[in-house]
């Protein structure tokens, strides 16, 4: 069989690549069950919903004609990458509602498509949802506003 969908080849190679090794990270863990889970238990589902996706992905690749991969978008990649370097320092000294909307932004300006109007609605929107399920609904010690804002 000839390689069709070269796209869907390689993501399926990363899929199952990534899937494998959480695998093999969480198999020192202990599994637990359904009902009380263990610490391997969730990485381990995921990883192998994961493999599957790969592999699915895989069979495609020689079944399905696709486009060649183009090439690679470094300046978007940093973007990205400094936006979420930026998260992780700003988050627990300037809390949430400073981090994520920054992330948010940064990250979407990576794209080609880029408009403020929607991307300070989104970051809004994702604020408000991380702070009622993170901090209100799982009480994760995450600050509102970090120390940098006297709280």
């Amino acid at each position: 069989m000839a390689l069709r969908n070269p796209k869907d080849f390689w993501t399926g190679i990363i899929y199952v690549a990534v899937g494998t090794l959480f695998i093999v990270i969480a198999r020192d863990y202990t599994m637990g069950t359904a009902l009380k889970m263990g610490p391997a238990y969730f990485p381990t589902i995921l990883s192998v919903l994961l493999i599957l996706i790969g592999c699915a992905s895989l069979v495609r690749s020689f079944i399905k004609p696709g486009s060649p991969i183009g090439g690679l978008a470094i300046k978007g990649l940093l973007i990205v990458s400094v936006s979420i370097i930026l998260f992780g320092l700003l988050l627990r000294s300037a809390g949430l509602i400073i981090a994520l909307p920054l992330l948010v932004v940064g990250s979407a300006a990576a794209s080609s498509r880029f408009t403020w109007r929607y991307s300070i609605v989104l970051a809004a929107g994702l604020t408000v949802f991380c702070w009622l399920v993170f901090l209100k609904g799982l009480g994760v010690p995450i600050p509102l506003l970090g120390p940098w804002f006297g709280r």
